[in-house]
């Protein structure tokens, strides 16, 4: 029972999906009332959470493959409080786009479900399982408009190349369970030995599959296309929420299981760091599209990301934590703004559409200044302090080569967001949006806006709450 009580989230969240099922199926008109469920079971399991974090250090449960410590209820809690806020301003833009069903938040629900097991993950099993029972959940997300050609352009592209991917992935895991023979994190730890090297192909293998689900270059292939088909929320939720789980099954794989065969897997992260930092920041230069703009530009992120990682040190992975974490807030916030751009019940996300913002919109075109400003890394906003720690993390280790590459791709990348700036405030005004927003709406813009310009105020909180992650 006592094991139980530590998965006792998760258990909550499966038992909730299956009552949702069975109130949608019997219950006519129902989408409304699942829409409110589904944010009260979110908020739910984020209080089990915390009260967890309280209670334990650390527990490892059912035979060590599954691990409760202080990274997996922070990312969890970040997990759980980033589907609220998706949740939350989902629902009139569903309305609008005349997709308001029961499945939406139900599918919203089964992905995160499947994120947590991830996170919790320390088997390669119970990590694969976590990982195919959120990408299921996505396959349909990807295309819930189905009326839409390109939604389900984007449903299927992510489903042949997510599948592709998994297969890698699984052999990566039947490498490493043949050679080392334990799929348990801590066992395959104590038992490197002569085969080492025999490893190193899994280990290539698995890095692919999960490079893949963060489309770092070159397995981003899916990222912009899938990013402009799918509904705007959904977009919002890839873009933010599979990243975290993502993060976390990274630091737990490379840190545990192979931290001594860091010289096999090192040059692979710094790899797909330097090209996801470049090629992001270059390609999206020539788009139009701001969802397909956004795409290019989370790829660059990612970059930066996996350069902490590839520093293997505490502080790398604690700066590459805070920035996803500040990323998220940024990422809220731009989306925030995109859904506001609403006119006679049509949605517009072009970045001509912008086009004189400022004079109808000035509220809205000052928040979407600061977003844009930190997501290009000026100070003093949050994303140039999220941008600092990754440089310092790096710089510390000597790899002088890869910081200069993410300075490079913060200049560049600053081209096209002054592009947008200048879009908004010197061209000429076009009709004005709607001004009926959601108050859900109103209130992510507002709070993400304000934490990234007051960040620099009390950056030592975040810090603080990070700094008890000690994986090395």
């Amino acid at each position: 029972m006592e094991n139980l009580y530590f998965v006792l989230p998760e258990i909550f969240i499966s038992l909730s999906i299956m009552s949702l099922l069975i109130i949608g199926v019997f219950k006519k008109n129902s989408s409304s009332l699942i829409h409110n469920i589904s944010l009260i079971i979110l908020i739910i399991a984020t209080v089990i959470i915390f009260n967890e974090t309280i209670e334990i250090q650390k527990a490892l449960l059912f035979n060590g493959s599954v691990i409760i410590d202080y990274l997996s209820s922070l990312m969890k809690v970040i997990t759980l409080l980033s589907a609220f806020i998706v949740l939350a301003i989902s629902r009139t833009y569903l309305k609008v786009i005349k997709i308001s069903k029961i499945e939406y938040p139900i599918l919203v629900l089964s992905s995160i479900l499947g994120m947590m097991v991830m996170i919790s993950s320390n088997d390669l099993i119970v990590f694969y399982m976590g990982l195919e029972l959120q990408s299921l959940a996505l396959y349909v997300l990807a295309t819930f408009n189905r009326n839409n050609l390109k939604s389900s352009e984007a449903g299927l592209k992510y489903f042949v190349l997510s599948a592709l991917s998994s297969g890698l992935l699984l052999y990566g895991c039947s490498l490493v369970y043949g050679f080392s023979g334990s799929t348990n994190f801590d066992i395959i730890a104590s038992q490197l030995n002569s085969d080492e090297y025999a490893l190193t192909f899994g280990i290539v293998f698995i890095l692919v599959g999960l490079a893949f689900k963060i489309s770092a270059v070159p397995f981003h292939m899916w990222a912009p296309d899938v990013y402009e088909g799918s509904p705007t929320t959904v977009t919002l939720f890839f873009t933010m929420v599979p990243k975290i789980a993502a993060l976390t099954v990274f630091i737990r794989f490379l840190f545990v299981p192979f931290l001594n065969l860091i010289d096999q897997w090192q040059m692979i992260l710094v790899f797909l760091s330097i090209a996801s930092m470049l090629f992001g920041a270059i390609a999206a230069i020539g788009q139009t599209n701001l969802k397909r703009l956004i795409a290019y530009s989370s790829i660059g992120h990612i970059g930066y990301t996996l350069a902490g990682l590839a520093s293997a040190s505490n502080d790398g992975i604690q700066s590459s934590i805070i920035y996803i974490t500040i990323y998220i807030f940024m990422n809220l916030g731009l989306f925030s703004c995109l859904l506001m751009l609403k006119r006679n019940n049509e949605y517009y996300e072009d970045i001509n559409d912008l086009s004189g913002l400022s004079k109808n919109h000035p509220l809205l075109s000052l928040s979407l200044l600061i977003i844009l400003f930190s997501l290009a890394g000026i100070p003093p906003l949050a994303g140039f302090f999220a941008k600092f720690y990754i440089f310092i993390a790096v710089i510390e280790q000597s790899m002088y080569f890869l910081a200069i590459v993410g300075l490079l791709s913060t200049v560049i990348a600053a081209f096209y967001y002054l592009r947008i700036i200048k879009i908004i405030y010197f061209d000429p005004e076009k009709e004005k949006y709607d001004q009926d927003h959601s108050p859900w709406l109103k209130f992510s813009l507002t709070v993400s806006t304000i934490l990234i310009l007051l960040y620099f105020v009390s950056p030592s909180q975040l810090v603080e709450v990070v700094l008890r992650i000690n994986i090395i």
